[in-house]
């Protein structure tokens, strides 16, 4: 193990950042970074009830014209759901068989601690590098992510900053460090369909208008409809209903309405706008009378062979011996708002097999090869 990593980690992982509650995780890390020449800007958003801790740090270097490369990740976790169900306190850092039990150690505290202590290593080997490094964090990722990341970006591109390069420390190793690397993701959208009818009494169908039986037809019809095919970095968009409710708790009434609600996960092959359209229409065909309420949560973005892929994969090659496999899966992540200002976005981490789960933890012996994979990766870029 990487003791620097480690010690860092284990104050992160004590810190009870649950969303959207930093805990002081980013002034800990503000406080490692401003030694080593960062210009660390706090930059709180939101109400005073839900307030998102945010922080941009920013180091230019005196070797000459270079890209800026940013770290990205959160200091927010998810909720420790039943904390008698986990084997030690999630909050008290653990060892225990080779590996290190606590909430956030795998998503995402780990990589976190592995970018500063690559920053760090990266500067003292290289006090003159080229182009600039940055840090982009957020407590609010794992909660609704209206004033985190998204309003980072937003400040940056207000202020004229460029940025050229980003990893996000998202865990997406699957059974190896390094075995995976996101180099994009699905756009996510989401609907709110309410079908109106009329309630009445069951045994009196002809002087009511059931709303379940006027939605089946066409929410059966839009469950079948091939959206698109997908393309060579992209599966097929899917569209799949959450939830379906409808009734008043009698099981002699006709409801008055139904909601539905619905999420597409998109590929570069759809727009929302396209496949907002493409739904009414089936619903305006089945002639239903309705509300439908969209929320787009996020666009899809790729981030093709390049630079910083290439640094990245032959920085994992070179400490791990794999050949990473290059994957757009998964859910969405805070890479969909940065994208928008950077053109090369991709994401990279630990393994990801116990993220939000009941004794959540990482392999101590990963911390190092995380560590030096991140540091090589600013060598072959800014050195």
């Amino acid at each position: 193990m990487h003791l620097p990593t480690l010690t860092l980690l284990e104050q992160l992982i004590a810190r009870r950042s649950v969303t959207p509650d930093d805990a002081g995780c980013q002034a800990l890390i503000a406080a490692e970074l401003r030694p080593l020449g960062f210009d660390c800007h706090d930059l709180p958003f939101g109400p005073d009830d839900f307030r998102v801790s945010n922080l941009w740090a920013k180091r230019s270097g005196t070797g000459g014209d270079g890209p800026t490369l940013v770290f990205a990740g959160h200091t927010d976790v998810v909720p420790t759901g039943p904390v008698e169900l986990w084997s030690s306190d999630p909050f008290v850092p653990t060892h225990r068989d080779g590996r290190l039990w606590g909430r956030g150690s795998a998503d995402m505290k780990t990589s976190l601690a592995a970018m500063v202590e690559a920053v760090r290593e990266f500067v003292a080997a290289h006090p003159d590098h080229r182009g600039a490094i940055a840090f982009l964090l957020t407590s609010d990722e794992e909660g609704p992510a209206r004033d985190g990341t998204v309003k980072v970006c937003d400040w940056l591109e207000a202020r004229g900053e460029r940025l050229d390069a980003c990893i996000v420390g998202e865990p997406t190793s699957v059974e190896r460090l390094g075995d995976m690397v996101k180099n994009g993701r699905r756009g996510s959208m989401s609907g709110r369909l309410t079908v109106r009818g009329v309630q009445g009494h069951i045994a009196y169908p002809h002087l009511a208008k059931n709303p379940i039986h006027l939605a089946m037809p066409a929410l059966a019809e839009l469950a079948a409809v091939v959206w698109d095919a997908g393309n060579d970095h992209f599966p097929p968009t899917s569209w799949q209903i959450s939830n379906l409710n409808a009734g008043t708790g009698a099981t002699n009434v006709i409801p008055g309405e139904l909601v539905a609600d619905f999420n597409f996960r998109f590929s570069t092959e759809s727009t929302p706008e396209g496949l907002q359209a493409r739904v009414h229409e089936v619903l305006d065909r089945h002639g239903l009378d309705y509300r439908l309420d969209w929320s787009l949560s996020g666009r899809p973005f790729l981030t093709r062979p390049g630079p910083l892929v290439e640094a990245l994969a032959g920085a994992i090659r070179d400490i791990t011996g794999l050949e990473t496999e290059l994957s757009t899966s998964g859910g969405t992540s805070d890479g969909r708002f940065i994208a928008r200002i950077c053109p090369q976005v991709v994401e990279f981490g630990p393994v990801n097999a116990t993220i939000h789960k009941i004794d959540e933890n990482c392999e101590l012996s990963a911390l190092g090869p995380l560590k030096d994979i991140y540091l090589r990766t600013l060598e072959r870029l800014l050195a």
